[in-house]
């Protein structure tokens, strides 16, 4: 059972314990479909959600008053990857594209990818040598994301174009 990164507690809500979430996922009401979260390895069953300008509100048992969401300030939250909304073709869990070789199409190796920002676009950081390499991953660069091969396959050209050294 693997956990995947679905979320960041920003800041306690109100009163009841409610927590204030940056969603890690395409939409937040996606976090409501896990049913349950893990924080620091500990479960909690989601009570009440609510959604405002594309960020989260989660009601959790065992968090029934502010001081208790203080303590969660910053945590990450996690969900089972068998309770996770089935992905459109073309979507990946990022998860999944963490630790994949960055190759071009001809296979040159790029490096590996160590990590991906959410911005407007996704920006992945791919690391080789020691050396960190940044891009967006935008239409026209990724060309095909392999998770057999564990490959991430990127057009040379427009790569060179965008990447950030």
């Amino acid at each position: 059972m693997e956990d995947l990164l679905i979320g960041e507690i920003l800041k306690p809500q109100g009163i009841k314990g409610e927590l204030k979430v940056k969603p890690f996922t395409d939409t937040p009401f996606d976090i409501k479909k896990f049913g349950a979260v893990y924080i620091d390895g500990a479960a909690y069953k989601i009570l009440s959600f609510r959604e405002n300008a594309g960020v989260a509100y989660l009601g959790l048992r065992g968090v029934p008053d502010r001081n208790a969401a203080e303590l969660l300030r910053g945590k990450k939250l996690y969900g089972k990857r068998e309770d996770a909304p089935d992905l459109e073709e073309g979507r990946y869990y990022i998860v999944d594209i963490i630790g994949l070789a960055c190759e071009t199409e001809e296979g040159e190796h790029l490096g590996t990818v160590t990590d991906v920002s959410l911005l407007s676009s996704d920006v992945y950081t791919i690391e080789k040598e020691g050396k960190k390499v940044l891009f967006p991953a935008v239409k026209g660069v990724v060309k095909k994301v392999d998770l057999t091969a564990k490959k991430l396959i990127v057009d040379k050209a427009v790569f060179d174009e965008i990447a950030v050294y």
